[in-house]
């Protein structure tokens, strides 16, 4: 039988419509090109002059921010190159909730650089080999430019921690900084353990009432749920908690039913059987000393009333990601069915009232400290984009506070940490002997993405800036010269000045450079690209009639 015109090799292995990229020249290259493009898209958000990028997703939802973190996630990259530098930047937002812009752009930059290298001949194996080689260098110079006397720091400090987060606050809402960093430092040290290692994230909350401006925000201990009650009971002290998670109502069948009644007794006895099931649903919740009540779904009027009469106040909860973090607050359980709950399904809440923000009504639910403190950071604005943008930037503060906790480390900001770091690299590079000498050179010359990226956003110009930083780096006492973005620009003078105030978080520093090199690394380790057909059936036509 013969096999001519059958497939060989991979072809042959694969299903009809996959796609096979190899090569140097097709697969490395583009993928490359790929990164480069992504770094360029982000790079100018960089820093607290960072430009705003308009960004629509699937759901024709808008985001106007420069958080490189929600930018490539809105993106939905499918390249699957560039996807690996969004999973490192996903992973920095995870871990510490800033730095990722840097991550991005310093990729994109160390393959951008790469690029030159190949075309030289190196393979990229040995580029890779020499980037790993600099970025653990990199490392143990970074140690070194630790601040003195940053290793300790007060936690229970306000004015410290906030002068501590104000920097990856201002990357995001610049002008607001200091305000939203205080408010930030009040709320997590307000809900802080004794030991900072146990700081949990989740006991910060974030709610948005539209009006007035930034400034008018506020922190408020306990969890705020923007909604009313559904009863006239707006306060209650030291109350018993049940949750339920569906509706609060009479049970109902799965299947339509049909019931006959043959006179009017009939009705009325239905009808008064129906009240004495709620009635003692509910009379059994004020016997066990209920005074509060959660409903994950709609509540019935029968319930309504008979909650009325036994003055217990009653909340409907729409989201039941909400619903838990009430469970986790008053250590009630969740009832998925309608009954009196166990003694040990009862949660507790010291006070839960109702107060006007802004002209909106909310509820304040304030906890014992034995059962865990939660504080809520009341975002006050005039739009909800507006909102949006600064809930990110204090997720950011929330996420860096809690860094803090475990590394209070600090380095100096504004690009001057990058610039020690090149110009040491690069000195160290020279006294290298073979190939690796070549990428050390570009690791080095990457570090200057973030100087460079401040100087432009602020209006600099970004060769005269990157020159003189390199003279002033060159002085041993100059380590902490960096980029004042709020220099004035066109004075002949280079935007230079001692970020002393200013300063990053050491662990950020630390797991940006990391992360940052094992992208590029394994970018360019990557020699074939395979990609199966997609699953799914033809797309139909774009509109009309199929006829």
């Amino acid at each position: 039988m013969s096999s001519q015109g059958m497939p060989y090799g991979l072809q042959s292995m694969l299903k009809d419509g996959h796609k096979h990229i190899t090569g140097l020249e097709e697969a490395v290259l583009r993928n490359i090109e790929a990164c480069k493009a992504l770094g360029t898209c982000t790079r100018s958000s960089l820093g607290p002059h960072g430009r705003n990028k308009m960004v629509i997703n699937h759901l024709d939802k808008l985001f106007v921010t420069s958080d490189a973190a929600t930018i490539v996630t809105e993106m939905e990259i499918v390249h699957p190159a560039a996807k690996m530098i969004v999973y490192a930047a996903e992973t920095m937002e995870r871990e510490l909730g800033d730095g990722t812009n840097f991550v991005v752009s310093l990729a994109s930059e160390l393959l951008a650089n790469s690029e030159a290298l190949i075309h030289d001949g190196l393979h990229p194996v040995e580029i890779a080999a020499g980037y790993e080689k600099a970025c653990a260098r990199a490392l143990e110079i970074l140690d070194e430019l630790v601040l003195p006397g940053s290793e300790s720091l007060d936690v229970f400090n306000i004015e410290a921690v906030s002068g501590a987060l104000a920097t990856a606050i201002a990357t995001k809402q610049y002008g607001y900084h200091h305000t939203l960093a205080k408010l930030t430092a009040e709320a997590c040290i307000a809900v802080c353990p004794k030991n900072p290692h146990n700081f949990r994230v989740d006991d910060v909350r974030i709610a948005k009432v539209v009006g007035s401006g930034l400034s008018s925000s506020e922190v408020i201990q306990g969890l705020v749920i923007r909604r009313n009650p559904e009863g006239s009971t707006l306060h209650v002290e030291n109350a018993k908690v049940a949750v339920y998670s569906e509706g609060l109502d009479l049970a109902m069948t799965e299947t339509k039913g049909t019931v006959l009644l043959h006179s009017g007794e009939e009705l009325e006895g239905y009808a008064r059987s129906e009240e004495e099931r709620v009635d003692a649903l509910i009379k059994g919740l004020a016997d066990a000393g209920v005074k509060l009540v959660f409903s994950g779904g709609p509540v019935g009027e029968l319930c309504l009333h008979f909650c009325e009469r036994y003055k217990i106040m009653l909340v409907k909860i729409q989201s039941k990601f909400e619903l838990r973090r009430i469970c986790r607050a008053t250590g009630a359980t969740a009832l998925g069915k309608v009954e009196v709950p166990q003694p040990e399904q009862i949660g507790f809440a010291r006070e839960c009232n109702v107060r006007e923000i802004g002209g909106s009504l909310v509820i304040v639910l304030q906890q014992d400290e034995k059962m865990g403190k939660i504080a809520t950071v009341v975002l006050r604005g005039a739009t909800d984009t507006l909102m949006d943008d600064a809930e990110r930037a204090i997720d950011d503060g929330i996420n860096a506070f809690k860094a803090l906790g475990r590394d209070a480390r600090r380095v100096a900001a504004g690009g001057a940490s990058e610039m020690e770091l090149a110009t040491r690299l690069g000195v160290w590079g020279r006294q290298l002997s073979g190939l690796e000498r070549y990428p050390a050179a570009k690791f080095a010359a990457a570090l200057e993405v973030v100087p460079r990226c401040l100087a432009e956003t602020s209006g600099h110009d970004a060769s005269a800036t990157i020159s003189a930083l390199y003279a002033a780096h060159a002085n041993p006492d100059g380590a902490r010269i960096g980029v004042d973005v709020d220099a004035e620009s066109g004075g002949g003078s280079a935007p230079l000045k001692d970020i002393a105030p200013l300063v990053d978080l050491y662990t950020t520093k630390w797991w940006a450079l990391r992360l940052a090199t094992e992208a590029a690394t394994t970018v360019l380790k990557v020699d074939q690209l395979i990609m199966s057909k997609q699953a799914g059936g033809p797309k139909g036509p774009a509109g009309g009639d199929e006829d």
